[in-house]
């Protein structure tokens, strides 16, 4: 798999002008990127590059200012910031001058000089980068060089449950205390008894293993077992449904499964006799429970039995056959948004130069970082990070996104989120965090005093302007940020966004607000297929930049998906220098100072009746950013001339437009209101109008789904990417419903 990780774009204001910010990324050291444009002709003109006002009259609408605001007090605020920036200056001047510099240069150019690339990282120009420390090429010796280097150095973190009763509150609530730390040594030798264990119930090398788990201190302690004695390790998603499980586990033949109590009991449990050939299941809690209603020939241990075992000195002196790094280490299988998930098979030469790449882009990673882990382990973006911690001694807390914040929604009020907790300096998140993240903040911003979201605003548009210059703002960050940069515990120093495209307003505002770069990771773990599309007007010819559909070649591209030689021979190939380079099915083009934009995606695009080409992704990025819309799926039919939308909007701010139009009624009533269907198009069609998208690509119908799209619904894949698919059949009715007129 192929990982690019950058901050956002040196030039800020050009930044956002570029919708597709969200995807502007450089090329990591570990890999090369080729556009495969198509036939020349005479280019197309860009239509999606927008001027940073837009973004500026969305905020400014937002929060309604009201034009009384005291002219003194407007005065007083410019005359601070001025002789702040006036003292400050001189030092930032000679500080960071460098820095700036580094900002600047190239990042990437072509190595053959076609515009069509390979495109490399400029310090990596002869030879990609496949190793983060020498002699250090499989994933067990990864950890065992951390355990050398930061034996007593905390590296897994859980929070303490105060007490069992306490555990699940009658109101759903929980009740946590502090981190209980287990360091680098202690986790070394929990992984290796656990993997001498395994082996000891008939754990062959080289046979598949399967880990079906929540994000948890134990899933990287059996993972690390598992990379010891080179047991492949198959990941399934926790919140696949019972068939796509079931043929997970069949197609790799896994006879151990290693899971917690409530997946066992919630996901398992109703399809163990469809998977004949287990034998033994791993429950990782540490409440013994027994399970007298499982298929005859299916045996359940904890972890910490099989840890016991493996600790027995018949064999835990066991010798081990150690991987080589072109053995395969994680066969992951996909969310299933295209369809069946499919098993990508990633060796542990693969991981490590992804793992290599993705270090090199966060800045002075070192022993003294905090990860916060909660998205699924079972998605390359959170697998790669909590690897690049451990390759670098840093300590990872777990957490889940429902006890993420003090406001989440299973922190009983007056208590800690963990992030309150555990302030990391580090974090990743998907789009939709984010996204939660700006419209909460943007809420409680609203419920501001006229003077307060004044201040916010003037604050907010301050600090765009001088980071555009390439200044930084102490001042507004510790008299205005400070509160919001507290939502994530006040150390955030980096933040990490991927798994789906972030929009352009998004970013800045974590990256403003926050005080911290947001960068953002571009990386597959599934694919769409690689044919071409000529009439899209995208070529690598183009100018200024050259565009086309983005291969990627290197040590991290992938051995291939398991056991489908069609989808192999689909999306991957081999050119004549035997480099092997996978077909993403993203258009992309390059910037002269060698930054890669994602400007679109091959399935996302369609073709209305008139010729128009319209980007669903393009749509969805710039409706989400509505306080009204949760979230959004755009559809179209080539056949005809508009688009239409399928909306999951905000509770709480339809419920209010509701009752300001004099409509009550339980929830599913006032979305299915006729009136409030016209209403929140009208909303959305003004938003899209100041977000400048064309005339063809407005939503002209809508349909409000008073349910929201969750993994657990099998409308979005865990990533909270859109199952267009499934949305489809979902909403088939009324498809035909706003198409035909019905």
């Amino acid at each position: 798999m192929a990982f690019a990780v950058c901050q956002p774009h040196n030039d800020p204001v050009r930044a956002v002008t570029l919708w597709l910010t969200h995807m502007l990324v450089r090329v990591a050291e570990s890999s090369s990127i080729f556009l495969r444009g198509f036939a020349p002709r005479q280019s197309r003109k860009q239509k999606w590059e927008k001027e940073m006002e837009w973004e500026v009259a969305l905020l400014a609408s937002r929060m309604k200012l009201k034009e009384d605001m005291s002219p003194l007090l407007l005065q007083v605020f410019r005359s601070v910031v001025w002789v702040y920036s006036v003292i400050t200056f001189l030092p930032w001047y000679l500080l960071s001058g460098a820095s700036r510099n580094q900002a600047k240069r190239v990042k990437a150019r072509s190595v053959s000089g076609n515009p069509a690339g390979p495109y490399r990282a400029v310090n990596s120009q002869q030879k990609l980068v496949s190793l983060l420390h020498e002699g250090v090429d499989t994933l067990d010796k990864v950890f065992e060089y951390a355990v050398v280097h930061f034996p007593q150095r905390d590296c897994l973190g859980t929070r303490e449950l105060l007490s069992e009763e306490d555990e699940i509150q009658p109101n759903g609530k929980v009740i946590l205390g502090d981190y209980n730390w287990l360091s680098y040594e202690d986790t070394f030798h929990l992984s290796q008894r656990f993997g001498s264990g395994l082996a000891a119930l008939g754990q062959k090398p080289l046979c598949n293993i399967a880990v079906f788990c929540e994000t948890r201190a134990e899933w990287i302690i059996a993972a690390q077992a598992c990379f010891m004695y080179n047991f492949p390790l198959v990941t399934l998603y926790s919140t696949l449904g019972g068939a796509a499980i079931a043929h997970g586990l069949n197609e790799t033949e896994v006879t151990h499964i290693i899971t917690s109590k409530d997946l066992l009991q919630s996901r398992l449990k109703a399809i163990l006799m469809d998977v004949p050939r287990l034998k033994h299941i791993i429950v990782v809690d540490k409440k013994p429970t027994s399970w007298p209603d499982l298929p005859r020939g299916i045996m359940v241990h904890s972890m910490a039995a099989v840890q016991e075992l493996g600790s027995k000195s018949e064999n835990i002196m066991v010798s081990r056959r150690q991987p080589v790094p072109s053995d395969i280490a994680v066969i992951m299988y996909t969310s299933g948004s295209t369809g069946i998930p499919k098993g990508v098979m990633i060796s542990h030469s693969n991981i490590i130069a992804g793992i290599t790449g993705m270090a090199e882009r966060i800045p002075s990673l070192n022993e003294n970082d905090t990860y916060i882990g909660y998205l699924p382990l079972a998605h390359v973006l959170e697998l790669s990070a909590e690897l690049v911690c451990v390759s670098h001694g840093c300590r990872i807390g777990y957490s889940s996104p429902q006890t993420l914040a003090d406001q989440s929604s299973k922190i009983k009020k007056g208590s800690k989120g963990d992030t309150s907790m555990l302030r990391p300096t580090l974090m990743a998140a998907v789009p939709e965090i984010m996204d939660r993240i700006y419209k909460n903040v943007m809420t409680k911003v609203e419920e501001m005093s006229s003077v307060q979201k004044t201040l916010f605003v003037l604050a907010y548009n301050y600090k765009m302007e001088q980071i555009s210059k390439g200044y930084s703002t102490p001042l507004c960050d510790r008299l205005v940020f400070k509160k919001v940069r507290s939502l994530l515990g006040g150390n955030t120093r980096v933040l990490l966004s991927g798994g789906a495209p972030l929009s352009a307003a998004t970013q800045r505002f974590m990256n403003i607000c926050f005080c911290c770069p947001v960068g953002q990771g571009y990386g597959l773990t599934e694919t769409c297929g690689a044919g071409t599309i000529s009439e899209c007007g995208y070529f690598s010819t183009d100018k200024p930049n050259p565009r086309g559909e983005i291969l990627i070649g290197g040590p991290n591209v992938t051995m291939g998906y398991y056991k489908n030689e069609q989808k192999n021979r689909e999306d991957f190939f081999v050119d004549a220098n035997s480099q092997r380079w996978f077909c993403t099915g993203d258009i992309g083009e390059f910037h002269p100072d060698g930054c890669l934009k994602i400007i679109d995606r091959k399935k996302d695009l369609v073709k209305l009746q008139a010729g128009e080409y319209v980007s669903l992704g393009k749509v969805e990025a710039v409706l989400k950013n509505c306080p009204l819309i949760d979230n959004i799926c755009a559809y179209a039919n080539s056949d005809e001339s508009y688009v239409i939308g399928f909306v999951v909007p905000n509770q709480k701010q339809l419920t209010a437009l509701a009752e300001q139009k004099g409509i009550r009624g339980p929830w599913e009533e006032i979305c299915n209101h006729g009136e409030m269907e016209k209403e929140v198009l009208r909303i959305i069609t003004d938003a899209a109008i100041t977000g400048k998208l064309e005339r063809f690509e407005i939503p002209k119908k809508i349909r409000l789904s008073a349910e929201p799209w969750t993994p657990e619904t099998g409308l979005v894949t865990d990533a909270f990417k859109l199952k267009r698919k499934e949305l489809k059949t979902h909403y088939q009715d009324d498809i035909e419903r706003m198409y035909g007129g019905k």
